[in-house]
Formats: structure tokens, sequence, C-alpha cells
């Protein structure tokens, strides 16, 4: 079975200044970029260790590591698409959905850690589920859901990103607006509100939810 091929990115220069390096990063919160090992020096193994350690989930973007921001509400929603996606992809056995600590390796040298993934079978080596912590697997689609801390900037490269990997579709998911805006490439989107329908597109034909019955969930309460 073929695994998707995708052209290798330029090795970036090393950013001659902090504006440079933040800049280059889309501009996220100093908090989020680990210092040991320094910026320009961090590996796929230090992702792995410091997971394994603290507990904490990095991304590694320009040898840097970047720790993924994700609060409970984002988390909630996240887990209850990929439960949602999960069921209707398993049903079919059309491959695997990830969740929101997922890693994936879109180049050599760049991890990303996409909240929700769907991943086709003939975009899995071999066609099982792989077994390293970082597999070299592009999903075919990405759920983004936005936390507090993330940026415009930082979103904009990730779709960009995302895109020029082999990612077919994404979905970036807002709670504060209750949208979800849906990219076919990295600048081609459309915005749907609580009226509307997410639906699988080409990616994951059949598949839809409501607006409203994803967000709802955030506002579930005990029994009276």
């Amino acid at each position: 079975m073929s695994t998707l091929s995708v052209p290798i990115p330029a090795s970036p220069t090393r950013p001659e200044t902090l504006e440079d390096l933040l800049d280059r990063l889309g501009n996220v919160p100093l908090n989020r970029i680990r210092m040991n090992p320094p910026p320009g020096l961090a590996t796929e193994r230090d992702v792995v260790e410091i997971e394994a350690r603290e507990n904490r989930l990095c991304e590694l973007v320009d040898a840097t590591l970047v720790e993924k921001t994700v609060g409970l509400p984002e988390s909630f929603l996240a887990i209850y698409l990929a439960r949602l996606l999960g069921a209707f992809v398993d049903e079919r056995n059309l491959g695997l959905v990830t969740g929101p600590d997922g890693t994936l390796r879109l180049f050599p040298g760049m991890v990303r850690i996409p909240d929700v993934a769907f991943i086709s079978w003939g975009r899995v080596p071999g066609g099982r589920v792989p077994k390293e912590p970082i597999p070299d697997v592009v999903p075919d689609l990405a759920v983004e859901v936005l936390s507090a801390g993330n940026t415009p900037a930082e979103m904009s490269r990730k779709r960009k990103e995302y895109f020029e990997a082999g990612v077919r579709l994404v979905w970036l998911v807002d709670a504060q607006s209750r949208t979800v805006t849906v990219y076919t490439a990295p600048t081609s989107a459309i915005i749907l509100d609580q009226d509307k329908v997410i639906d699988g597109g080409d990616v994951l034909p059949g598949f839809t939810l409501a607006v409203h019955q994803l967000f709802a969930q955030l506002d579930r309460q005990a029994n009276a």
C-alpha cells in the first residue's frame, strides 16, 4: 500500500533575534516556547521525552519546542468530535482517527498535533496502526480547536503547513463564536454558524454534523 509523498520544505535559517523567532512561530505567547533545549536545537526525541517526563505536549517547529495549548472546553469539544468521527470511520473501516495528543510528522523535523485527525488507510504505512510515537503520516483531515493561547498567525502557518504536506481538509473550531471554518486550501474557506451543517466532503463522504449539535455539548449540565 503506497504512502503519501510530499515535498520537503527547505530548512529555515536560524533566527537572528527573539523577535524573528516569535514572528516565525506566529507570535505565540512566550510561555509556550521551551528554552531547554534552546530554540533551534530541539529534536523529535525531545518531544517524546518531555511528554513522558512532564506529561506536556509540544509541537516541533523549526527545531523549537512549542507547547500545545488546550483548555478543558476545547479538549471536551475535540474528544466529542473524535468520538463521532471515530464511530463513522470504524463502521466503514476507512482508516484511523486520532485525538488531541496524536503527534504526527508532517515533514522531517516538523511535528504537529492536530486536535483531531482522520488518516485514511492509504496514507498509513503498511495499512496498520503505527507503533512509533511520532509516525511519518499526513492526515486527510486535520481539526484545530481554537484555544486562548492560539494566535491568528500561528493558525495561518499551521494551515499552510497542513496543505503543503498533503492534508485535504482543515476544520477550525471556534468555541467563542461557535463557528466552524472549513478550509479546502490555506486561504479558501467558508464559515459555518450554528444554522449550518459540517460535512466530510470528498474526504469523508456521508459524514455530517450540525454545528449547533457540536457546540450544544458546552451547555450540558447535571440533571436538577
